[in-house]
């Protein structure tokens, strides 16, 4: 960790003052939703990327934020966040053709020398007040952290239909967002993994293969991503039991 803390660590009268801008990544096709636009459908009477933003609106560490959506969405969710007084909107930014290249031109329009960067999928609408305290907290102190939550199911490694592991379920984790890193950290990581043309669908695996260690926290089964439409059906029961209904 040495190289790692001279590269990346600040000082703790600096580390205590952290700041952190906010990538919501938007720029899906929403493939798996039977023609729907997960990010403005509406969930409990509003669009859903209102309730993606407000955990990192109302939050005291988190200065600004980055939205990464489609083209055809600039407007829209633009004049929303206007609307709706999503005032630590900073910018949004078209996304790429992968999740990479979004992040990346997300990351690009942060606010230089901000500490920390928090990735976040719009189509997680459900994230608690505590589990993003929690990862915030752990990366200003450690440099990388993720929320996750053990994996109930015995997971089986398989190669053409036949079992060739069964790794202990102790030791398997499904990570969530946001993720949470310094923001050089993060930009030298998926810049390598840009250059290798290598195809990643989280961004905690780019750290990973700088050797940088990261940090888990506790996620929440209530922090799921929309990916189809019974997804759907889940968030409004969730909404619904978080409205007294």
């Amino acid at each position: 960790m040495g190289f790692w803390n001279k590269l990346f660590r600040r000082d703790k009268g600096s580390q205590a003052a952290a700041g952190c801008a906010a990538v919501i990544v938007a720029a899906g096709r929403s493939s798996r939703m039977e023609g729907i636009d997960k990010v403005l459908t509406p969930m409990g009477g509003e669009p859903m990327i209102l309730h993606t933003l407000r955990p990192f609106q109302e939050h005291p560490m988190v200065e600004e934020i980055i939205i990464v959506t489609r083209e055809d969405l600039m407007v829209p969710v633009g004049t929303l966040c206007s609307q709706r007084e999503i005032t630590k909107v900073r910018r949004l930014v078209v996304g790429g053709e992968t999740r990479t290249a979004s992040v990346l031109a997300g990351l690009e329009a942060v606010t230089p020398g901000t500490p920390l960067v928090a990735i976040h999928d719009a189509a997680r609408p459900f994230l608690t007040r505590q589990v993003l305290e929690e990862v915030l907290e752990c990366a200003r102190l450690h440099g990388a952290a993720a929320p996750a939550i053990s994996v109930k199911d015995t997971i089986k490694v398989a190669r053409d239909g036949v079992v060739t592991q069964t790794p202990r379920r102790e030791e398997l984790f499904a990570v969530q967002t946001p993720q949470v890193f310094e923001a050089d950290l993060i930009r030298l990581a998926l810049t390598k993994v840009r250059e290798e043309g290598l195809s990643l669908t989280d961004d905690c695996a780019a750290v990973e293969r700088l050797g940088f260690p990261v940090r888990l926290t506790q996620g929440s089964e209530e922090n799921l991503k929309i990916t189809t439409p019974r997804d759907l059906m889940w968030g409004e029961a969730i909404l619904a039991e978080r409205m007294g209904r």
